[in-house]
């Protein structure tokens, strides 16, 4: 594996090192976090296909945000971290939401090829990166990237789902928080783009700091989500709920209220801790890291107490 000028990385991903998991010494708390966007190994069969430099690849990447709350396992909490890109393969989708006008063969019976995130160039394995520009000059063979899934995908979902029912075990309960940012520009993106043809009306959110999903209440608790918009008030941001971002597959597979498993996605605003157009961490890095380790002590603790009062 070697490293780029750019700051990502590239080199071959097994199941192996397909992802990270920071365990506590202890686990004392009923909560994961979940980073599935922020990787950026990039292995060669992606930059062999590509028809994007590789900073504009890195568009669609939430660069850093697995940094962001690196702290947690001090918190009591384990954090898993995907080391693959998400214009490699999407670890926040079924596994195979997959658009068939990007392959000359057939795909797998059961494939979802009219999700609307298929639709807009999303997908599994993604047609576009977040700007819009198309990844690939040419259709692809389900054979050259069904072992992203089989590689990457399988065993990050694999991985997460063992450490939901470990904590399930020890706990009686388990709250997953997905880790997510957003570009800063996303409002004009949403009114212009793939983002708008999701959503059908513009949406003004661009100086929004943080936008919390739980898919219009259906995935955690509702007292989950208050106590985190309060930690990122507290903290100093602003905050919105659901709109845009109401909650992808991780949140929706891993919410189920009814049987003690609840799931929080968290969007971040780029710009308060990166220069989006060169990717690299602002001054206030170490700031945001500390105020993001505020609301997942929020998160952690509140998962304690609602422990003890079971």
């Amino acid at each position: 594996m070697k490293t780029t000028p750019d700051n990502m990385t590239t080199g071959l991903l097994t199941a192996e090192t397909a992802f990270r998991v920071a365990l506590p010494t202890v686990q004392s708390v009923p909560v994961v976090f979940a980073s599935p966007h922020s990787g950026r190994n990039y292995p060669p069969d992606l930059l062999n296909l590509t028809r994007l430099d590789s900073h504009t690849l890195r568009r669609s990447e939430d660069a850093f945000v697995d940094e962001l709350f690196a702290g947690v396992p001090d918190l009591g909490a384990p954090l898993i971290s995907a080391q693959f890109p998400r214009a490699y393969v999407d670890a926040n989708r079924e596994a195979l939401e997959l658009d068939p006008d990007m392959y000359h063969d057939a795909l797998p019976h059961g494939a979802n090829t009219r999700s609307p995130r298929v639709s807009a160039g999303i997908g599994t394995i993604a047609r576009v990166v977040s700007n819009g520009q198309k990844i690939y000059d040419r259709k692809l063979s389900f054979e050259e990237v069904h072992h992203r899934i089989e590689t990457c995908y399988q065993p990050y979902h694999t991985a997460l789902k063992k450490l939901v029912d470990e904590t399930i075990i020890q706990f009686g309960q388990c709250l997953v928080v997905d880790c997510h940012s957003m570009p800063s520009g996303a409002a004009d993106q949403a009114a212009r783009g793939s983002l708008g043809t999701l959503l059908q009306t513009p949406i003004e959110y661009g100086n929004t700091d943080i936008i919390l999903g739980d898919c219009w209440g259906s995935t955690c608790d509702p007292d989950v989500t208050l106590a985190a918009e309060r930690a990122a008030l507290s903290a100093g941001y602003s905050v919105r709920r659901n709109t845009p971002y109401a909650g992808g597959f991780t949140t929706r597979t891993y919410g189920q209220p009814s049987t003690g498993r609840h799931a929080l996605q968290i969007e971040i605003n780029r710009s308060l801790y990166m220069d989006e157009r060169s990717m690299t961490r602002l001054p206030v890095f170490d700031e945001v890291r500390h105020r993001m380790m505020q609301l997942a002590t929020a998160l952690s603790a509140f998962g304690a107490e609602r422990m003890a009062a079971e």
